[in-house]
């Protein structure tokens, strides 16, 4: 057994339970990266053993992905249509309902980080314009776009990583996750529905955000290259990630939008994280300790390659130390033949029981606090606690059918 870098894995993983360590200003990015330094500079790995460590495939998906978000970003596509939802001549529970539609749908073919980044200012300042309580409306969109992003393989980055690691078929696992992602689209609807009949109105002034300006050109651009590249992971053999690369290659050719600006939307912190974390990982793999502590799971009777154990312990560890490091510690054990679609449905609906228990959610919450408007760990959680637990009962049961 190899302490040193048994300590540098729990230091590193209990990093991303606290989100950083205490007296240092570092994020989970930060302590994932100096980690993996750590283990490099007193060659617990060579630097040969952390390249192969890093599962590029992943990484070339996430980053194509987020090129051709970054176009339709500043295209204003988002901007317009939240601002279309939000203008929409409906009730409130209906626009909720309008809402958590639309951006789950959105979050299922493009990165829901990124979703909840762009939409949520827009949203804010529609709900004020029309004198609204902004808050239930946020909230539906954090929960939508985690719901959402687990009915494809390109929604979120865990499932990036599921379905690269594991082989899975995009349209193999697109049929396996669309109805319980819609079911608990339906489910998050109701339950904010719920807690918030009757009380939808409140007054305040409408923040003045600065959002990109429409640009039908870049837009359809943007739209007709993801059309094409949704095709091609349905019905066509190559790799994902080239052909995400060659979608993000395709939108860097512009004579207007400047390369600089698309890259500067790209989130380097959680490509850093991902490499960091591969390289923990391996270096953990190598001592053998990893193996040695799945059979002893299996020996106390948790074993974890069995479907209904991996659900559960899956759901506990995305809330301790967040859904992308929960997934990467359980792939080792996903030997089950369901095992790809239990890690992505079941990291991504836990993802909504805290409000630290997904990126989505934070990013809305920050997004929230710029405006003036607070939403609370236990505002989140009286919403959170309830879709999580309806949405993880319908994926158990849709799974056990």
């Amino acid at each position: 057994m190899d302490g040193f870098v048994l300590s540098v894995f729990l230091l590193v993983y209990l990093g991303m339970i606290l989100g950083g360590l205490p007296g240092l200003a570092l994020d989970r990015t930060g302590v994932a990266l100096l980690g993996a330094i750590t283990l490099l500079a007193l060659r617990r790995l060579s630097p040969e053993e952390a390249v192969a460590a890093v599962d590029a495939p992943t990484i070339g998906l996430l980053f194509g992905l987020m090129v051709l978000s970054a176009q339709l970003r500043l295209g204003g596509f988002y901007g317009w249509v939240t601002r279309r939802v939000a203008d929409a001549r409906v009730s409130p529970s209906g626009l909720l309902f309008l809402l958590i539609v639309v951006a789950g749908g959105l979050s299922a073919l493009l990165c829901n980080d990124i979703i909840c980044l762009a939409m949520a200012p827009v949203l804010a300042e529609g709900c004020q314009r029309r004198r609204l309580d902004p808050v239930p409306f946020l909230l539906g969109l954090a929960c939508a776009s985690n719901v959402g992003s687990a009915a494809t393989l390109i929604g979120n980055p865990q499932n990036m990583l599921v379905g690269q690691t594991l082989g899975l078929s995009f349209g193999g696992y697109l049929a396996e996750a669309i109805i319980p992602s819609a079911l608990g689209l339906l489910a998050t609807w109701a339950v904010l529905a719920w807690l918030y009949r009757g009380k939808w109105e409140r007054d305040g002034v409408a923040a003045a955000v600065d959002a990109p300006r429409f640009d039908r050109w870049q837009t359809g651009k943007g739209l007709l290259v993801l059309a094409a590249l949704v095709g091609a992971f349905l019905v066509a053999p190559w790799p994902r990630e080239v052909v995400a690369l060659a979608a993000g290659g395709i939108v860097l050719l512009s004579r207007r939008m400047a390369s600089r600006r698309m890259l500067g939307l790209v989130d380097w912190h959680l490509i850093l994280l991902f490499l960091g974390l591969f390289v923990v990982n391996a270096a953990l793999g190598k001592t053998g300790m990893a193996a040695h502590g799945l059979e002893a799971l299996e020996r106390g009777g948790a074993d974890v390659r069995q479907p209904a154990w991996l659900f559960a312990v899956t759901v506990l560890l995305s809330n301790l130390v967040s859904n992308v490091p929960a997934v990467m510690l359980l792939l080792p054990a996903a030997e089950h033949r369901d095992a790809g679609v239990i890690l992505a449905l079941a990291s991504t609906f836990a993802g909504n029981l805290l409000l630290v228990g997904s990126i989505a959610n934070l990013i809305v919450a920050e997004q929230a606090v710029r405006l003036g408007i607070r939403i609370t760990w236990r505002e989140h959680a009286r919403a959170g606690i309830p879709v999580t637990l309806l949405t993880l009962l319908i994926a158990a049961l849709w799974l056990a059918v």
